[in-house]
């Protein structure tokens, strides 16, 4: 008994001939034929049907015309199998026969064989599988279960009534509508030959009306070029090497309780220019059993989260990880996080970047105000010491400790404070060429003063032993000379730190995380640290000549406060390097100006304290009586 499809197949093609037969445009005063042959899913069986075909003799001898009707075949439409769709091309492609594929895989039969007389109805499946992707994107599915009605009919064995309803009605329709596609494009094809050859015969004929015959070789240049739109489907045309493609609809089958099944619209597959497509979905036209199925073996990744592939599991089974310190991930289910530009930072969740937070030390701070205090409550101090050493300029104890110097100290250390001032605040193009070489240059001048006082003490208590040739060391020459030599090498070094790199405003937008540090760029590092360690070397030779001279008599005990002061400077200058290489962003700049005010008080504390003590608390050891006395009794 013929299967299903067998009978599904004939009764379509004679619906199909009586609509052809019966349209005036198409088929005028002619008449189509066919004859159905089932090859039962066999090759052996479609080679006897193609035998039957080929043969007009009373029995199935091909070629052979004796005793039997004129054979009229043109074409010969078939939608088996590969193999058998093979099988069926090799017989034909001898006969110059058209093929007419109705079957899906005729396109990768045609791509395998590339058959000259293959013709394929069926629009090409790449704009189906493309449109599939982008519903799997849309919705967001990783793990879909799919069933395709495409090839599969109902086998010879199988009972109609037992397969789903839903089943058999969506393959029949499907078939239907490719064997109807078929049939109209034979007919179209046919109709375009006539037509041609029909004004041909004409004119050959002398106007006389004369049937053109129409071979079955001649239909393919026709069946190449045929386009046609019917009432089922609107879009259906050729490519430039004439496959037929299609624009598609995106169907929604729903079951209603009675079992019964419907269609319907809720999207397409459109196609685009360069073999592109344009893919539309409308979502509130589907009908869902319930909530839209969630088709996946994990959860989403959030935002923040990238995808990590878990081993031995399928890649769409990934498990979710946080991104790394300074990335961002800003969508579900990325495949990996970003990183921030440099002006900006994740925030807390790691979905976005902000801007970062530009910071300096400023006066507004805490920090800055802290420091800008102490720098002007020293700067104060100093100014009051050396007002008191003008006011009391002629006295024994300002003049017994080497006034000039003196005051030239003073003045050194109230410029040292006040350079603090050039490192708070935002740093700008001038304040970034001072900052550096006016502290050098000003605690150069401060020690290489007190390193004159020193020598001078040490010269003077010697110049006192009989006979002693250091007399004319005496006197403001030597001092002079010793802090102008000193101070012109801390200065030429400056002035070709200045000349070949200079200090300018930069931002350190990676020291500090979420912050963007302005800061001055020293330039040539090493001629930074070159000048603070000639700093530390005059501090160096001051601190050893201080120490070896603290036991002269107590008329010249300023030795010995020297070496305290210098002690005080040279401790904090040697934990300033290691702090100011461990900190970052503006605590950096704190550093350096902790280490300026706590060195500057130092010096000042150490070396001009007691001096202040008599000039204003004992201002009767204050006399020349009182410290020539000292002198005797320490010699």
């Amino acid at each position: 008994m013929p299967d299903c499809s067998y009978w599904k197949v004939t009764e379509m093609k004679g619906a199909d001939r009586q609509e052809i037969n019966g349209h005036s445009q198409i088929w005028p005063n002619r008449t189509l034929g066919y004859s159905t042959h089932d090859d039962y899913y066999d090759a052996r069986m479609a080679s006897e049907a193609l035998v039957d075909l080929a043969s007009t003799g009373p029995s199935n001898v091909p070629n052979y015309h004796c005793g039997r009707q004129q054979n009229n075949l043109l074409a010969v439409l078939e939608g088996g199998k590969p193999e058998i769709s093979s099988q069926i091309g090799n017989v034909l492609n001898v006969y110059k026969i058209p093929q007419v594929s109705y079957s899906f895989a005729s396109h990768l039969l045609n791509e395998q064989t590339e058959s000259p007389f293959l013709h394929q109805t069926v629009p090409k499946t790449d704009g189906q599988s493309q449109g599939i992707v982008q519903l799997l994107l849309h919705f967001k599915w990783t793990w879909p279960a799919m069933s395709v009605k495409g090839q599969r009919r109902c086998r010879q064995k199988e009972r109609l009534e037992t397969l789903p309803q839903g089943t058999v009605q969506g393959a029949l329709s499907l078939d239907s509508y490719n064997i109807y596609s078929s049939v109209w494009a034979v007919a179209h094809a046919l109709k375009t030959a006539y037509s041609s050859r029909s004004v041909a015969s004409a004119l050959r004929a002398g106007g006389r009306s004369v049937l053109p015959v129409v071979q079955p070789w001649q239909l393919h240049p026709f069946m190449r070029s045929v386009q046609f739109h019917n009432t089922s489907v609107d879009g259906v045309y050729l490519e430039k090497n004439g496959d037929p493609v299609a624009d598609l609809d995106l169907m929604n089958w729903v079951l209603f309780p009675n079992k019964s099944f419907s269609a319907v619209k809720c999207g397409g597959v459109e196609r685009q220019a360069s073999s592109g497509i344009k893919f539309t979905i409308d979502t509130d036209a589907i009908a869902w059993p319930e909530t839209v199925p969630r088709s996946r073996c994990t959860e989403s990744c959030l935002p923040g989260y990238a995808k990590a592939t878990q081993e031995g599991k399928p890649h769409c089974c990934y498990m979710c990880v946080r991104c790394a310190e300074g990335t961002i991930s800003t969508q579900e289910d990325a495949d990996h996080c970003d990183r921030c530009p440099e002006n900006e930072h994740p925030n807390k969740e790691q979905d976005r970047c902000v801007p970062k937070t530009v910071t300096f030390l400023s006066y507004q701070e805490p920090l800055g105000a802290v420091l800008a205090f102490f720098a002007l409550f020293l700067s104060l101090s100093t100014t009051l010491v050396l007002g008191l050493f003008i006011r009391h300029l002629e006295t024994p104890l300002v003049k017994a400790n080497n006034r000039d110097l003196s005051y030239l100290l003073l003045v050194s250390l109230l410029l040292s404070f006040g350079s603090s001032f050039l490192f708070i605040g935002r740093p700008r193009k001038v304040t970034c060429l001072l900052r550096q070489t006016a502290f050098s240059i000003v605690f150069s001048l401060a020690v290489s003063s007190l390193l004159a006082k020193t020598i001078t003490v040490v010269v003077a208590f010697m110049a006192t032993k009989p006979g002693s040739g250091m007399r004319r060391w005496l006197g403001k020459s030597l001092a002079n000379a010793i802090v102008l030599s000193c101070s012109t090498l801390q200065a030429g070094l400056c002035v070709v730190w200045l000349g070949l790199s200079p200090p300018f405003p930069d931002a350190d937008m990676r020291s500090v995380p979420r912050h963007i540090t302005l800061q001055c760029n020293e330039g040539s590092a090493a001629l930074f640290y070159g000048a603070l360690g000639y700093m530390g070397f005059l501090a160096a030779v001051c601190f050893t000549v201080a120490f070896l001279a603290r036991k002269l008599p107590g008329a010249f005990n300023e030795a010995k406060l020297i070496t305290f002061s210098m002690l005080v400077f040279c401790s904090v200058w040697v934990s300033f390097v290691p702090a100011y290489l461990s900190t970052k962003g503006k605590y950096t700049v704190a550093v350096q100006v902790f280490s300026i005010l706590a060195s500057g008080a130092g010096l000042l504390g150490c070396t001009f304290l007691p001096k202040c003590y008599i000039l204003l608390l004992r201002p009767d050891l204050n006399t020349k009586e009182h410290l020539t006395a000292k002198v005797k009794g320490g010699t």
